[in-house]
Formats: C-alpha cells, sequence, structure tokens
C-alpha cells in the first residue's frame, strides 16, 4: 500500500507490473533477460485517489497516459528487475505528489499608473531610437 496523504491511497493490487527486455547496450544480458519495467496504473478506476487529483495527475502525465486513463511508467535504468520495479513505484509517487499540490489561483492586477508612465517613455525611446536610423535626406 502507497500512502501519500490521508486522501491518497493506493493499493499493490492497482499496480500492475509487467516485465520486458530492456533496449541499449548490455549485450548477452539485454538480450535474455527481461530486467525493464512497465508499470500500469489504472487512474480512472484508483479508488484511493479524489477526483480533482485524477484530473491534474492526468494532465501532468502527458504522453505516459493512454486513451483509456491507463498510465504507464517505463522504467529501465538499472540491471536489475527489482530495482526498476523500485524506481518505477518511485517515480508514480513523484508524479502523484506533483499532482497532490493545488494550483495557486490568480488574482488579476492592473499596471500602476507609474508602471504605464515607464512602459510609455521607454516605447518613445525605442521610437527615437528607431527614427535614428533612418537615411538622412536634403530635406531634414
Amino acid at each position: 500500500m502507497i500512502h501519500l496523504a490521508p486522501d491518497i491511497v493506493i493499493h499493490e493490487k492497482e499496480l500492475n507490473f509487467e516485465f520486458v527486455r530492456s533496449s541499449g547496450p548490455g549485450g548477452q544480458n539485454v538480450n535474455k533477460v527481461a530486467t525493464a519495467v512497465q508499470l500500469r496504473f489504472d487512474v480512472r478506476t484508483s479508488a484511493g485517489i479524489p477526483a480533482d487529483i485524477k484530473n491534474r495527475l492526468m494532465k501532468l502525465a502527458g504522453k505516459r497516459l493512454t486513451d483509456d486513463g491507463m498510465l504507464i511508467i517505463r522504467a529501465s535504468r538499472f540491471r536489475k528487475q527489482e530495482q526498476n520495479r523500485q524506481d518505477a513505484r518511485e517515480r508514480l509517487v513523484r508524479l502523484l505528489k506533483a499532482a497532490a499540490v493545488k494550483p495557486k489561483k490568480r488574482i488579476k492586477t492592473r499596471p500602476t499608473k507609474a508602471a504605464k508612465e515607464r512602459k510609455l517613455t521607454a516605447k518613445k525611446q525605442r521610437g527615437h531610437l528607431k527614427k535614428l536610423r533612418h537615411k538622412i535626406t536634403d530635406g531634414e
């Protein structure tokens, strides 16, 4: 069982681990042993996560989320299956912790009078600088 907060609890039976062969260098070990881990977690049907956190998790997951709400985390950093399993579990926990943080509501503000004046003077100075770059004609 994974406890992140009082309202976020994930049971181990919700996590589905699939072991596949790792890619990249490693010689015979890569060709023979299935050390890479694919952690599959169904976000939509998970009972231990509140709806608002599920929505944020699905946005954060990006490409790792399938159309039917399955979150897939692939871990193949280590040469041992158990280390990759732990790595995948830790990455899921980090993702869930990030989704649990509520974003701050933006408070609309208006620029001050001084800020407006600074902006206008900067624009005038920039316009004057650009005007100086033009060719000088006899009439000016």
